[in-house]
């Protein structure tokens, strides 16, 4: 998580139709009907169908399904592909399938219902997602996926509703208001039902929010309960399932106005559910605003923490925190997967999680018992763990209101962040994907709540501006695909892949491991030794999971492609060696044993030429604007105003020579309907015009780089 907010997004997108019927629904599009708890918690009686986000309640990502193995994989081949349309952002969908039939949810927050054998559509719904919500969250306008129950798909939008649609016909069915958006929250995570309740939590912890988590009763959508993750302001009762576990056990390591910024803590990614146990597990985000020193001293439960619920009433069972007071956005919101290993001579149902970190934790999912931990990537903000897996932290790694900036690694983006992780059975192995990147925090001297832009307490530092030093830190950055050993904490083997970022992992009973990467590549290892096996080139970088499934006993394999997120739209310069970006296109391509159809090609690729006005603004008005620009402006148009390629490169913008245009934009709020909102209540027009003479030096500057190419 690195910058934020000019948002501009281009006019004219494709719309899908609120509810477009594109063909009659397959015979056994029915099979949604009988999507229940039962069913889930028993997936494997039904392998050809993926179920929940995770396949199984235990989110796992392991299917039993073989068709597709180590020795024939060789003949994977394209089934069938579906262009998604729209602007091209990022695509994290995990599909479901059941029946025949694909749900798949794309940026915006649209879904698709197709047939998952031949890819026709048989219907769309656009929730109509207003773009100014854009400016108002982190990390793209995401969704990775829905909820099936009894007929009924299950949406979090990213404007903050949950809404239930016919699984035959896409017609919505309820919708609530679960979050606002003009608050500061989001939402991008799948939900989950549980015992006839969809459960959904929420993102923005850098906007200044106070996590919760909200039960709705399936049928109805009316509200069972809600349970927040950090106290709010004293004497104000929530009248919550939270409240007394929060006054009891939360409440005193909070100190000062904490309730201000919101406190953070936020449920923003996947959920898992033991049945045999009854308890529904969520993670938590970082406190808000990251910096501690500003938030409030002290653990401050319940932010980076993994909770066990009632599902049926919002109940506390127990908690673990991973990284108490945590000032470097160190979610513990990633995914959870349940397990039974052997460990010191008997069975222990055990919870595996790779938070952002640098961390895997194995925890007694019954008691939340730490049971053992160990770094999966280098780690400088602790030197280890104590018998009861509280962090040993190194100081140096801190940072306060004085802007006296430290180096961490894991940085903010994390060692391991949503994309998700698998576990096979039959290895006993976690199959990971890893990034390893620094990042350097710096605390704000003077912090106040911003109704646009972050809201971390840290003064985001520029990278710097030298192309050897930018060079060295590009080298620095790294992305491997990490095959763990949960039981001895090892890692068993891992492949490096070059670049961070990575998409997410699926495991198979065919001993075979899928992910594709950010470089555009789709591949197949083996799982005992992660030998390649199998990959294609996809002309786009790659962030979603992949799942498998089977129609008519032939099995297939799906993933999503379509680059960006956190570091695609922020990293600047960093991204432009760790992705394929040949247009971005986003697309759903299936494979399987045979298929003939070929690759689709990448669009005609387009060379602008930079051609800024003359630099003519003083050092100090561009030093201003650098400084405007990386608070609000390069976590959607990229660091140091070099795109990370989803969002327009500001460098090049016709704009840029027309400072009555550029303030009619920036100020004026021009582009509003796709997304560019204005920033006056934020922005001056003398730190604007800043920010436009910064961005030309910046343009000039690049043009000096690429004359001193040798090449």
């Amino acid at each position: 998580m690195l910058r934020i907010a000019l948002v501009a997004v281009s006019l004219g997108l494709m719309a899908v139709p609120g509810c477009a019927l594109a063909g009659a629904a397959v015979s056994s599009a029915g099979g949604a009907v009988a999507v229940d708890g039962a069913r889930i918690a028993h997936a494997d009686r039904h392998p050809g169908d993926w179920l929940t986000y995770g396949r199984t309640y235990s989110e796992q990502r392991f299917s039993p399904l073989a068709q597709i193995n180590d020795r024939d994989v060789g003949r994977l081949g394209l089934a069938w592909h579906y262009d998604i349309g729209g602007d091209r952002r990022v695509q994290e969908s995990t599909p479901l399938v059941v029946g025949g039939v694909m749900y798949l949810t794309t940026a915006w927050s649209r879904v698709v219902a197709l047939n998952a054998a031949t890819g026709k559509r048989l219907w769309a719904f656009d929730p109509h997602v207003p773009r100014a919500a854009d400016a108002h969250g982190c990390c793209d306008v995401a969704n990775r996926g829905v909820a099936i129950w009894r007929g009924r798909v299950y949406l979090g939008t990213y404007d903050g509703r949950l809404i239930a649609l016919s699984a035959t016909t896409g017609k919505p069915l309820w919708s609530v208001r679960t979050a606002d958006y003009a608050q500061g929250y989001t939402i991008t995570g799948a939900p989950i039902v549980v015992k006839g309740r969809v459960i959904i939590g929420n993102g923005g912890g850098e906007f200044g929010t106070r996590g919760y988590v909200t039960a709705y009763d399936a049928r109805t959508g009316r509200e069972d309960w809600r349970f927040y993750t950090v106290p709010g302001k004293p004497g104000v009762p929530d009248r919550a399932a939270s409240d007394a576990v929060l006054n009891r056990i939360a409440r005193p390591t909070w100190h000062g106005h904490y309730w201000r910024f919101g406190g953070g803590g936020n449920v923003w990614d996947s959920m898992a559910y033991d049945a045999k146990l009854d308890l529904l597990y969520i993670g938590t985000g970082n406190g808000a605003p990251w910096n501690g020193t500003v938030r409030s001293p002290g653990a401050n439960l319940f932010i980076t923490s993994i909770i066990a619920l009632r599902p049926e009433n919002g109940e506390y069972v127990w908690h673990f925190q991973e990284v108490p007071g945590d000032v470097w956005d160190y979610d513990a919101d990633q995914q959870m997967i349940l397990a039974d290993l052997r460990l010191h001579g008997r069975v222990r149902r055990v919870l595996l999680q790779a938070p952002k970190d640098g961390i895997f934790y194995v925890l007694d999912r019954a008691t939340g018992r730490f049971l053992s931990g160990a770094p999966y990537t280098p780690i400088n903000w602790a030197r280890g763990l104590t018998a009861r897996g509280e962090p040993i932290e190194v100081h140096k790694a801190f940072y306060d209101r004085t802007g006296k900036p430290a180096l961490a690694m894991p940085g903010a983006a994390g060692g391991h962040n949503w994309q998700p992780m698998s576990y096979d059975p039959q290895t006993g192995l976690v199959y990971l994907p890893v990034s390893a990147m620094a990042f350097t925090y710096s605390g704000a001297r003077r912090v106040a709540l911003r109704r646009l832009g972050w809201n971390t307490g840290d003064n985001f530092i520029a990278l710097p501006q030298n192309p050897r030093v930018v060079a060295q830190i590009r080298k620095a950055l790294s992305g491997y695909l990490l095959a763990w050993n949960p039981v001895t904490q090892r890692p068993a083997w891992r492949v490096a892949l070059g670049t961070p970022w990575n998409g997410g992992v699926l495991a198979t009973a065919g001993g075979l491991v899928f992910q594709g990467d950010a470089m555009g590549r789709f591949v197949a290892y083996r799982a005992a030794d992660g030998k390649r096996l199998w990959s294609v080139q996809t002309h786009t970088g790659i962030v979603a999971p992949p799942i498998t499934y089977q129609v008519a006993g032939q099995q297939y394999v799906a993933v999503q492609i379509g680059w960006g997120g956190a570091f695609g739209l922020a990293a600047g310069q960093l991204a432009l060696d760790s992705q394929v970006n040949e247009g971005n296109v986003p697309r759903m391509l299936v494979f399987r044993l045979g298929g003939t159809e070929a690759m689709p090609s990448p669009p005609p690729g387009t060379h602008p030429r930079l051609n800024p006005p003359p630099s003519t603004a003083s050092a100090a008005t561009i030093a201003l604007g650098e400084s405007r620009y990386q608070s609000y402006c390069s976590v959607c148009h990229g660091d140091s105003a070099v795109s990370g390629g989803v969002l327009p490169d500001l460098r090049y913008a016709p704009a840029l020579a027309d400072p009555a245009l550029w303030q009619r934009i920036v100020q004026g709020g021009l582009l509003a309907p796709g997304g560019m909102v204005s920033f006056a209540g934020q922005l001056s027009r003398r730190q604007i015009e800043a920010v436009r003479a910064y961005v030309i030096a910046r343009a000039h500057q690049t043009e000096g780089e690429r004359a001193a190419r040798p090449y």
